[in-house]
């Protein structure tokens, strides 16, 4: 906030932020161990940064991580006092192990070296079914030998299993498919891939597939929101879809679950600072992501099938958003504690690690991330090496969604064409009208929909452009109305019967009456006994201004053809 990092901030401070941050730590010896960390730009950042305000670049962000010390530090400390005076005392329970050494020992010695081989296959199905294959070889030998503890096996082969994989990552910088430490898997990105819908993207890294499809409506489709937050409607909404097949499983699909709205709203904070404004571009968005295969950080793929999703749908996004999921393992190497980063890690990678840190942002600054760990705690200067890594695997990433798109197409026309008009306040009530009846009747008459704001901001939309140049004529003709003339021609809608004539609806709001006399005209002067004989309500009639009376009433005459005048004479 202003250059500064603020501790504890209000609601109205946020609002000048360009990022806000939530982190959680412990005190080790002689520093602050970081342990989560939740955070994200703000809608405003962009304009505060185009103002003057830095960046939250990863240095920034590295920064913010090192201000949070002090203030985790008290709170601990605070914590510690606390419980000095007014802690129980603790309890002992007991702790049931996996497995016991004994079996541990047992399947290394007969496993190690098939799952060594069997870490090397590089899709992620063939080598799980090498290690259920192995798994179930070492079940078949051990089991006479651990009689009665047979559950023990598969817990200590997956410790052997994690063991591995960690010392062939920390000793020969190799991991499980064979890259290395900063390497990414390979990357494919395509856009319109469902040609009915507003937007679609499909963005593909190594086994982790992901389809983004965006959806536009009018404004007044955002959600409404009820909660204690001050903010209480959601113009973007982002949807992540996580079926069991995306893992090569069968299984329920029902109600999103915990991960799915996680993942869902990480994906949302990462690309709201890079929105339009309302202003801009008066649309509610729906913007859904369909894990269609996971190997690896489906969060961080959703937010690169989005952006794209949404440039196709014609969103004006103010700059494209990528995103990667960065792993850590550690361990002590030859006596000391070794820390390895890497770069867009796999499921196994996620399961066996220490740490699992997403991280999305444009070319110039970090939109959201995202850090839960194993460890009792991680160095921050470990995290802002981290960052710097994830860095330059997300500038590589936006080069090759810039290749698929690089700017927003045109609107798709199955999409609402919607624009956008001002009328003075105190007009609202004449374009709603008594119990909405005039902007039900444009609506009805047009096809369009109309959404209007209390500052008398009128958003008009329909599919096609034809419908909204109607409605937004007549709104205008009501909130700016001109003076009806004798001899003006309209086509008008009956709106009422009575025993002397018809009333016909000209404009919104302006009626006239066509007199029994004049109707009779229209059926070649025969005598009419009842008006509903001839006419009904909701009728079209092409009429004319005849007079209009002191009071502005307006006399109809109807609009005859030659033949019908010659025969009404």
């Amino acid at each position: 906030i202003e250059g500064q990092w603020v501790a504890f901030p209000n609601h109205s401070q946020v609002e000048n932020a360009v990022f806000d941050m939530v982190v959680a730590g412990r005190v080790t010896a002689d520093d602050v161990a970081i342990m989560m960390v939740e955070a994200e730009a703000t809608t405003k950042t962009i304009d505060l940064i185009a103002a003057g305000a830095k960046a939250p670049t990863e240095e920034i962000v590295s920064q913010g991580l090192e201000a949070a010390k002090p203030f985790i530090r008290i709170l601990c400390e605070a914590q510690s006092k606390l419980a000095k005076v007014a802690a129980k005392p603790t309890g002992e329970f007991p702790v049931f192990l996996d497995y016991q050494d004994d079996v541990f020992a047992a399947v290394e010695k007969l496993a190690k070296a098939d799952l060594t081989k069997a870490l090397t296959i590089v899709q992620k199905q063939d080598r799980e079914t090498k290690i259920d294959e192995v798994t179930a070889s070492v079940k078949e030998k051990l089991t006479s030998d651990f009689e009665g503890r047979e559950k023990e096996i598969p817990a200590a082969i997956r410790s052997v299993t994690k063991k591995l994989v960690r010392q062939r990552v920390l000793r020969d910088k190799i991991r499980i498919d064979g890259r290395g430490l900063r390497d990414i898997r390979a990357l494919t990105a395509e856009v319109e891939v469902i040609p009915r819908v507003h937007g679609s993207a499909l963005f593909e890294r190594g086994e982790t597939q992901i389809l983004g499809v965006t959806t536009l409506n009018m404004l007044k489709m955002e959600q409404q929101l009820d909660t204690l937050n001050p903010e209480n409607h959601k113009r973007y909404m982002h949807n992540y879809n996580f079926p069991p097949y995306s893992v090569g499983e069968t299984g329920r699909v029902g109600s999103p679950k915990r991960r799915e709205i996680g993942h869902g709203a990480l994906a949302e904070r990462a690309l709201l600072p890079v929105l339009p404004s309302r202003s801009d571009f008066p649309y509610a968005i729906r913007q859904v992501s369909e894990a269609l295969g996971s190997n690896g950080s489906t969060s961080m793929g959703s937010v690169c099938a989005s952006t794209m999703s949404l440039l196709n749908a014609g969103v004006p996004l103010r700059a494209p958003v990528a995103g990667i999921a960065m792993g850590l393992i550690s361990d002590d190497v030859d006596g000391k504690i070794e820390y390895v980063a890497l770069t867009d890690i796999l499921g196994a990678e996620d399961a066996f690690g220490d740490m699992d840190f997403k991280v999305a942002g444009t070319k110039d600054f970090v939109t959201a991330l995202q850090l839960d760990t194993k460890l009792d705690g991680i160095p921050a200067s470990v995290l802002a090496g981290a960052l710097h890594q994830a860095k330059e695997a997300r500038l590589h990433i936006l080069d090759v969604m810039n290749e698929a798109i690089d700017a927003p197409d045109e609107i798709n026309p199955l999409a609402p064409r919607i624009i956008t008009i001002q009328i003075p306040v105190d007009q609202i009530g004449a374009v709603i009208g008594p119990k909405g009846k005039v902007i039900k009747q444009i609506q009805e008459d047009t096809g369009a929909e109309i959404s209007i704001e209390d500052d008398g901001t009128i958003y008009i939309g329909a599919t096609d452009g034809t419908a909204a140049e109607a409605a937004r004529a007549l709104i205008i003709g009501i909130a700016d109305p001109k003076l009806p003339e004798v001899g003006e021609r309209f086509n008008g809608t009956i709106v009422k019967l009575a025993a002397f004539g018809a009333f016909v609806s000209l404009l919104p709001g302006k009626d006239g009456l066509l007199h029994i006399s004049q109707i009779r005209k229209m059926h070649g002067g025969k005598r009419i006994e009842n008006v509903e004989d001839v006419m009904n309500v909701g009728d079209k009639v092409h009429v004319e201004i005849g007079e209009i009376d002191p009071k502005g009433k307006l006399s109809l005459i109807p609009v005859l053809d030659d033949a019908a005048e010659a025969s009404a004479e």
